[in-house]
C-alpha cells in the first residue's frame, strides 16, 4: 500500500518514486528520486518554478510514494508506471529523443539493447519489431551507466555465438562466453535472461533467492568458480552502485545516441617541466573513440619536486572522490611498475577491483612494454593493444597541452 502524504516532513530520505494525483484521484505525474524527501519538497517550496511545473502543482491534490532499494530500481519502476498509466504530465517526454527503452531481442541467445522511442516505431503501446521483452520508458536516464550496472550483475552477452574468439567483456569477467561456446542456449536463458527480466519487473528478492539457491547447489558439487560468481552477483544486487545515474546531463551527447556501448577506459599521465608546473590528465575512451566531454585536468597540489609516482597517486585519489563519474572498466597508466603499483594501492585502499595496465617505453624507447596488475588480464591487453596505446597517447597529448598552456599563462 502506497502511503498517502499528508505531511511532507514524513517522506523518507530514500530512493524511490513519487506519484502526484489530482482531485479526481487520477495519476497526473510520476517521478524518480535518489531522495524522495528532497525531491518532493522541491516542488512545493516558495521559490518561483517554471510555468509547466506551476500548472501541474496547482492540480496536485495528493502525493504518494514507493521506496526502492536503489535509484536504478526507482528508474525501472518509474518506467513501468509511465507505460501502464500514461500520466498526463509525463507525456511531455514523448517527443524527447532522450526517452529510452531497454529491449531484449528474440535471437537464439537474446541480446540486451537500448533504443529510443522513435526507433521502436510504436503502434499503440506495442513495437512493430518483435522483441522478447520491452522495458521503459526511462525519461532522461543515463542509459549507458544503467547498462554498465546491469551487465556487471547479470553478465549478458551482445556478441555473435559463432564468433569463436573471446570478446572483451568475457575477458573482463562480464560475459559467460556465448562467443566461445561457454554456455548453452538453455542455460543462458535460465541463468542470464530470466533473472534479468525478473529484476526489470521489480522482483529483485526473487532473483536473489534464485541466485542463492544456485550458489548452494554449485558449492555442493564443488563448482567453486560458479559459486563465487553467484556470490558476487548477489552482493552486487544487494548494494547497487548507481551514483552516476543521478547526473541526468552527464555524457548527454553520448546518451542521446541511444545505442552507445558501455565500456569505459580512463588513461592517466603526468607532465612537468623539471619540478615546476606539474599537471595531470585523464582521457576517457569507450571501445571505439575518445569521449572528450569527460576529459579532466588536474593541477598537482600535494606533491613537491619531480615525483611522477606521487603525482599519479594524487590525481587518481582525487578522481575517485567524484562518485558521480562512472568507474572505468580499465585504469590505463602512462608509466611502468612504480606507477601501476601506486594506482593499485589507491584502488585497493578504496576496495575497488579493476585492471590497472601501464604502458612504458622499453630500454631502447622503441617498443611499448605492458605492465599488468593481474596476469589474468594479459590476453585482454594483447587483444586490444592498439586501443590501449591510443588511450595512452591521448592522455599524454592532453597532459602536455595543459602543461604548455599553464606555462604560457604563468607570470
Amino acid at each position: 500500500m502506497m502511503p498517502l502524504v499528508k505531511n511532507l516532513k514524513k517522506i523518507p530520505s530514500a530512493p524511490g518514486i513519487y506519484l502526484f494525483f489530482n482531485s479526481k484521484k487520477e495519476l497526473i505525474y510520476v517521478g524518480k528520486a535518489s531522495s524522495l524527501k528532497s525531491r518532493v519538497k522541491s516542488y512545493f517550496v516558495s521559490r518561483k518554478s517554471p510555468r509547466p511545473i506551476e500548472e501541474m502543482i496547482h492540480e496536485v491534490a495528493s502525493v504518494k510514494y514507493i521506496v526502492t532499494s536503489s535509484l536504478l530500481e526507482a528508474v525501472i519502476l518509474e518506467g513501468s508506471y509511465i507505460k501502464k498509466f500514461k500520466p498526463r504530465y509525463n507525456i511531455k517526454w514523448r517527443d524527447d529523443k532522450s526517452w529510452n527503452y531497454l529491449v531484449i531481442t528474440k535471437d537464439k541467445y537474446p541480446r540486451v539493447e537500448t533504443t529510443r522511442e522513435h526507433e521502436l516505431n510504436l503502434v499503440g503501446s506495442a513495437p512493430r519489431r518483435k522483441f522478447l521483452h520491452v522495458f521503459g520508458p526511462f525519461p532522461g536516464l543515463n542509459i549507458k551507466e544503467a547498462m554498465r550496472i546491469l551487465r556487471r550483475i547479470f553478465l549478458f552477452s551482445d556478441c555473435n555465438p559463432k564468433k569463436g574468439r573471446p570478446c572483451f567483456y568475457y575477458q573482463l569477467g562480464q560475459c559467460l562466453g556465448v562467443c566461445v561456446g561457454g554456455i548453452t542456449q538453455k542455460d543462458y536463458m535460465k541463468k542470464v535472461i530470466r533473472p534479468l527480466v525478473f529484476f526489470l519487473k521489480g522482483k529483485k528478492k526473487a532473483v536473489i533467492k534464485n541466485f542463492t539457491k544456485q550458489m548452494r547447489m554449485a558449492s555442493k558439487i564443488e563448482d567453486f568458480e560458479s559459486a563465487a560468481r553467484l556470490r558476487n552477483q548477489i552482493k552486487a544486487l544487494q548494494k547497487i552502485q548507481d551514483a552516476a545515474l543521478l547526473n541526468i546531463n552527464f555524457l548527454r551527447e553520448e546518451i542521446l545516441k541511444g545505442n552507445a556501448r558501455s565500456l569505459r577506459i580512463e588513461g592517466y599521465d603526468i607532465s612537468n617541466l623539471g619540478a615546476s608546473n606539474m599537471v595531470g590528465s585523464m582521457a576517457v575512451f569507450d571501445e571505439r573513440e575518445p569521449m572528450k566531454s569527460q576529459y579532466r585536468k588536474f593541477n598537482i597540489k600535494t606533491v613537491a619536486g619531480q615525483n611522477d609516482v606521487g603525482c599519479l597517486a594524487e590525481i587518481v585519489g582525487r578522481r575517485l572522490k567524484h562518485t558521480e563519474w562512472p568507474l572505468p572498466d580499465i585504469f590505463l597508466i602512462d608509466g611502468g611498475c612504480p606507477q601501476v603499483s601506486a594506482v593499485l594501492r589507491i584502488l585497493q585502499k578504496q576496495k575497488i577491483d579493476r585492471p590497472v595496465i601501464g604502458i612504458a617505453k622499453g630500454l631502447q624507447r622503441k617498443k611499448n612494454e605492458f605492465i599488468i596488475s593481474n596476469p589474468a588480464w594479459t590476453g585482454l591487453a594483447r587483444q586490444h593493444e592498439n586501443l590501449l596505446i591510443r588511450v595512452r597517447d591521448e592522455a599524454h597529448r592532453f597532459a602536455i597541452g595543459f602543461q604548455r598552456k599553464k606555462r604560457f599563462f604563468s607570470p
